[in-house]
């Protein structure tokens, strides 16, 4: 088996521009990950067998961009018992709000995690991924804590220079 992986599934190239925030957190962490346009309804089969196939080859967390009908991530969870992150796409006439309502309404014992619409939830499902994963590995959560405390520090740094604007004025 190769070494554990995130898959990234899209129903559409177009939702990549969103979907780079969660490619992007997965290599700052050093992440292997596969990503992969696959429809819930257009490729049915090939979503089943991708999903399956990755499952047995070591994927750990499955995170799906959710856009218009939103079924990708909650056909995903139906197949594997592995964790699936539900990116809403802010696409569409209700710019994504639809897609957070499908992917966050999944019937009981199918869960789909749920993050923000568009790329701060794209962003936020890297991170979850991460957080996922470094249960069961001690350099990967030292580095998500690592990460945690440079946000926190570049914070208190914004801050710092607001104080000395303020104080200035």
């Amino acid at each position: 088996m190769s070494k554990p992986f995130v898959a990234v599934l899209m129903g559409s190239d177009s939702d990549l521009p969103t979907m780079q925030a969660t490619l992007d957190v997965l290599k700052t962490f050093n992440i292997h990950f596969e990503a992969k346009v696959t429809s819930a309804h257009r490729t049915p089969a090939a979503t089943h067998a991708y999903v399956t196939d990755a499952e047995a080859r070591g994927c750990k967390v499955f995170i799906c961009a959710a856009g218009l009908a939103a079924h990708l991530a909650g056909a995903v969870a139906g197949i594997t018992t592995r964790p699936v992150i539900g990116v809403p796409v802010d696409c569409g006439p209700l710019q994504g709000h639809d897609a957070l309502l499908s992917t966050v309404m999944m019937p009981g014992g199918v869960p789909v995690a749920t993050v923000a619409i568009g790329s701060a939830g794209a962003k936020n499902a890297g991170y979850l991924a991460a957080q996922m994963l470094a249960v069961a590995d001690d350099e990967l959560a030292l580095k998500v804590k690592e990460e945690r405390a440079l946000s926190a520090e570049a914070v208190q740094a914004k801050d710092a220079k607001l104080q000395e604007k303020l104080a200035n004025a």
